[in-house]
């Protein structure tokens, strides 16, 4: 299980990944224009992450640069990316690349939940012809459910029903599959012919814990 000790925190994570970025493949701050960051770690209850790293852009004099934090458990850092693909793709883009840091640190209080605790964050470039393309079409489930939330601002403990968390989590992915393959039907994907598994070479799960990505792909299966 990866963790922090008390010197890092969500901002020193986001730094380090962007930045790293940054140097590693010599990329021009300049040619930045979007800049999300997923994750569900705060350190304060109103300035977001991204004007953090809004530090590596200034020598750069580089201040015009979209986007913003997207929180929303462990959804936020796909809806970072969804963002900023879908800015590529509008009238809105200005021809500059996007940057998406997404990270978490997850702290259970003590008791069996603590294994399934864990740190961690990565920043993804993103643009035009890239090597990895996205596909168009989404399957999405959103409701209103209280398996795992944050209630008490002083705490970095969630609340969370084990259970309740686990139907959520299976429901969510019927659902998910399901409009994904209708809507590869009514839109023309893979020949007008509903989706199966057959299609896919790899399956990438969110995984609080590997138990749940087995009973999830089984369903799938």
């Amino acid at each position: 299980m990866a963790y922090t000790d008390d010197r890092e925190d969500i901002n020193s994570f986001a730094l380090s990944a962007v930045s790293s970025l940054l140097e590693k493949y010599d990329i021009d701050p300049r040619t930045i224009g979007r800049l999300e960051v997923g994750t569900e770690t705060l350190v304060d209850k109103s300035k977001s992450v991204k004007t953090v790293l809004m530090d590596l852009f200034a020598a750069s004099d580089n201040f015009d640069i979209e986007g913003i934090d997207s929180k929303n458990a462990c959804y936020g850092s796909t809806a970072a990316v969804f963002n900023a693909v879908n800015w590529i793709e509008s009238r809105s883009w200005d021809g500059r690349n996007a940057i998406v840091f997404a990270g978490d640190i997850a702290v259970y209080a003590p008791g069996n939940a603590r294994a399934v605790g864990g740190a961690g964050g990565c920043a993804i470039l993103i643009g035009p012809n890239a090597p990895i393309v996205l596909e168009p079409i989404h399957g999405t489930y959103m409701a209103n459910c209280y398996d795992f939330y944050k209630p008490n601002l002083s705490s970095e403990y969630p609340s969370v029903d084990g259970q309740g968390s686990i139907i959520a989590y299976l429901k969510s992915l019927d659902h998910c599959y399901d409009v994904l393959r209708q809507k590869s039907v009514r839109f023309g994907n893979n020949g007008g012919k509903p989706l199966s598994l057959h299609d896919f070479d790899y399956h990438v799960l969110h995984s609080p814990y590997g138990k749940m990505v087995q009973k999830g792909h089984a369903r799938l299966v």
